[in-house]
């Protein structure tokens, strides 16, 4: 039972030495594992630790790219992921699962690798993610019903992000020991897959509302008291032309592979 831990990295030099720590203590549940990253051109010293850091684990493997291929954020770390996607895709017999994680603040806390033991025992998740401490904290990869799309997409978003955070801490505190929330998009800063069930999906950045039901489209507007998608400019994202990459990555799985995705009421990184 192998695993790849993959994900981009941009401007991430002073955390990667205690999120690969963090990796590491992961790892030792599986056989083997290797890490695949791929690299954005930055202002710090990102290269030279990764560079360090293979010295001294030639299990990373590490793609550099200088020249961003879209001027639109998400576009570029959706192709960044996808990269990623396709040398698990090409090495699939040897990967059954893999982790696409950020490689930032978020996952260089303490570990406790006790939920994902967990769930690598059970079969009732295809992608999972987990609670974050000291609240759920990535909204705009969430599409939880009724929020079925992106509450950056509708009116009022600054006050439903807030909504919205209460909402699923309240259906996380609600459940069962041992039970998972099902969702339709969910990341948190790290997931883990199992790689049969997303062969046929890639991330997108771009707003990819063809992908969702008018009924789902609409419930969220009714949810969010908006009447249609509304493209806000905010400045490093801009509305018209981006979303966040991890929901058309999920929709499409769950459309075409009925792909189970799931959220962990316990928290991976304290």
């Amino acid at each position: 039972m192998n695993c790849c831990f993959c994900g981009p990295v941009k401007n991430c030099g002073p955390y990667l030495l205690k999120v690969f720590e963090n990796i590491e203590k992961m790892a030792s549940l599986f056989q083997d594992y290797s890490i695949i990253i791929y690299y954005d051109n930055s202002n710090d010293n990102t290269l030279e630790v990764l560079k360090e850091y293979q010295i001294k684990n030639p299990k990373l493997l590490f793609y550099v790219n200088n020249n961003p291929l879209s001027p639109y954020r998400t576009h570029n770390i959706a192709n960044a992921r996808n990269f990623c996607l396709k040398y698990i895709r090409y090495n699939i017999q040897q990967f059954p699962f893999f982790i696409m994680m950020d490689f930032d603040d978020v996952n260089c806390k303490e570990v406790n690798i006790e939920p994902l033991r967990r769930a690598l025992c059970s079969n009732n998740w295809d992608g999972l993610s987990f609670n974050s401490s000291p609240a759920y904290y990535d909204i705009w990869a969430l599409s939880l019903y009724p929020y079925c799309f992106s509450y950056n997409h509708f009116n009022d978003n600054f006050n439903y992000h807030g909504i919205i955070k209460d909402y699923i801490m309240s259906k996380l505190n609600s459940l069962k020991p041992g039970q998972l929330l099902a969702c339709i998009s969910s990341f948190n800063g790290l997931s883990i897959y199992r790689t049969n069930k997303f062969l046929d999906t890639y991330y997108d950045g771009r707003v990819r509302s063809d992908l969702f039901s008018k009924k789902l489209l609409d419930t969220h507007a009714k949810a969010q008291k908006s009447r249609n998608l509304v493209y806000k400019d905010y400045g490093h994202i801009k509305g018209r032309f981006e979303d966040c990459e991890h929901r058309a990555f999920h929709q499409m799985a769950r459309k075409k592979s009925g792909a189970r995705i799931m959220i962990s009421p316990d928290v991976l990184f304290n």
